[in-house]
């Protein structure tokens, strides 16, 4: 089985993370980056499969900058067997629906049994890229998981609902999201780091995959405006001197609070 696990570099969130009032990109100079955590879940997923199945081959696979090889390589040393690392500049602002179809077009060419990704990513939180892809691949999906396991023709999982617990299942090939309810990824070892130096990284640009994709239409969502996150204003304090309770009523009223 050859399992395809999506991995992604964000902006550290114990760090500053700012928006390039110009472009509207994310600043990624502003602070560290590190590999998604639920993204590193998922990756742990297909290990603990890979684990006890000899067979399974697990490969990484990112949409990123070529700056963001040290993240790709994260993925090795914690445990996957190879990556891919699609990397063009072209790509550059690249919205949902063309990451989708460039996704699928490296999964396609590396011919995936099953794809786990983590249910949204702390940067963009879109949460439907899962479900654009087994579109693009025509395979089964199962989002939002809070349990899984994996047969060598289907997988089946848990998803939390509203009243309890949602039992899902699907033959392969097929798409799947993981939440946070997963364990954590393993932590890479020192004979990790040292083998993830020699194992298979393939760096790939737009020529190198048959997407339809036009790059010249990325984005494909047209920004109307940017502007940065205004300051926190000073809250309102409320002296009661008999009013209170009508001033605060006034207040919710004026901020349609109610």
């Amino acid at each position: 089985m050859k399992i395809f696990v999506l991995v992604k570099e964000v902006p550290d969130t114990y760090g500053d993370r700012k928006l390039n009032l110009e472009t509207g990109l994310a600043e990624r100079s502003a602070g560290d980056v590190v590999l998604d955590e639920i993204t590193e879940r998922a990756l742990e997923v297909a290990l603990s499969y890979a684990d006890k199945n000899p067979d399974a081959e697990v490969v990484a696979l990112s949409m990123a900058p070529e700056s963001s090889t040290a993240s790709v390589r994260r993925a090795l040393a914690i445990g996957a067997a190879s990556a891919v690392h699609i990397a063009d500049e072209q790509l550059a602002g690249a919205d949902l629906g063309l990451t989708a179809e460039v996704l699928a077009a490296a999964i396609r060419r590396g011919g995936a049994d099953l794809v786990i990704t983590g249910n949204l990513s702390t940067d963009g939180s879109g949460g439907v890229i899962p479900a654009m892809l087994a579109e693009h691949l025509g395979f089964a999906q199962a989002t939002a998981l809070s349990a899984v396991e994996i047969s060598a023709d289907s997988i089946s999982g848990t998803r939390a609902a509203d009243a309890g617990a949602q039992p899902v299942s699907a033959q392969l090939p097929a798409v799947i999201s993981v939440t946070e309810a997963l364990p954590d990824a393993r932590f890479p070892n020192f004979k990790g780091i040292m083998a993830a130096k020699k194992k298979p990284l393939e760096v790939l640009s737009l020529a190198d995959l048959d997407a339809s994709a036009d790059p010249a239409a990325a984005p494909r969502t047209i920004m109307t405006a940017i502007a940065e996150k205004p300051p926190r204003a000073a809250g309102v304090k409320i002296t009661d001197e008999g009013d209170a309770g009508n001033q605060l009523v006034e207040y919710l009223v004026q901020n349609r609070l109610v």
